[in-house]
């Protein structure tokens, strides 16, 4: 499973990690997250050790979703030393996540 990110969290887990981060910013009544989520889910324990891959829930947490742009869901942000360095808004094939996180590694 991937893991939960707050706005409580977010700073320690995402911007102050040495390693890349996949953050997928979802709402549980949006359809294309549902079909992410899955994917995120996969690609979280593909990645344990390598890479973090989490979600956050932008009814719950909204200010890094605000901070970061964030419009449509499902958008999945790469960070890298605490930049985003890759965007995907929509619903991508699960190659294209794992792409984004390979060419970190």
């Amino acid at each position: 499973m991937a893991l939960e990110i707050t706005d409580a969290t977010f700073d320690e887990v995402v911007l102050k990690s040495d390693k890349p981060v996949m953050v997928d910013f979802w709402a549980a009544w949006c359809g294309p997250c549902r079909m992410v989520a899955p994917i995120i889910d996969e690609l979280s324990s593909e990645y344990d050790g390598k890479a973090v891959v989490g979600k956050v829930d932008v009814d719950s947490h909204q200010e890094f979703a605000a901070k970061y742009g964030v419009r449509n869901i499902p958008t999945v942000l790469v960070f890298q030393n605490g930049e985003v360095v890759g965007r995907q808004v929509g619903v991508a094939p699960k190659n294209v996540y794992a792409e984004a996180l390979d060419k970190l590694l």
